[in-house]
């Protein structure tokens, strides 16, 4: 029995690191960091948190209150990153000859539209788009 108490130790010495203190970033912060989270593939939203010590959750939060033009004032309508990509040759009937064009969402969704879009729906669609994963 009394080997099993030596088992057990006290702990004496308790040290507690950190202090407790919530980090606060200024919006231009926030908006550099959420800037440098939308260059690049999915990958780098968790790059960027990384170097900067924040949470992938705070790095999407931050990026819902920017589109609702709750950080800094600014207020991103229908950011959409453009891929440029060497131009097709014409076939007649396809889809470019009837003026379609095909949107693609940095989380790879794709929409194909034709040319009289209303641009305020496409803008809607691709924000709902984006939220998915």
């Amino acid at each position: 029995m009394d080997r099993d108490k030596d088992s057990f130790r006290t702990v004496s010495r308790l040290e507690i690191v950190g202090t407790g203190r919530r980090r606060r970033f200024t919006d231009e912060a926030k908006l550099r960091v959420v800037e440098e989270g939308f260059s690049g593939d999915g990958r780098q939203v968790s790059a960027t948190a990384l170097k900067h010590d924040v949470s992938r959750s705070q790095l999407y939060r931050w990026r819902q209150l920017l589109r609702e033009g709750r950080l800094g004032g600014v207020r991103i309508e229908g950011f959409v990153p453009a891929v440029i990509t060497p131009e097709a040759p014409r076939v007649e009937n396809s889809e470019a000859s009837r003026g379609r064009m095909e949107v693609v969402s940095t989380n790879g969704r794709r929409v194909i539209v034709d040319r009289d879009v209303d641009v305020d729906v496409l803008l809607r669609l691709m924000r709902g788009l984006e939220t998915l994963r």
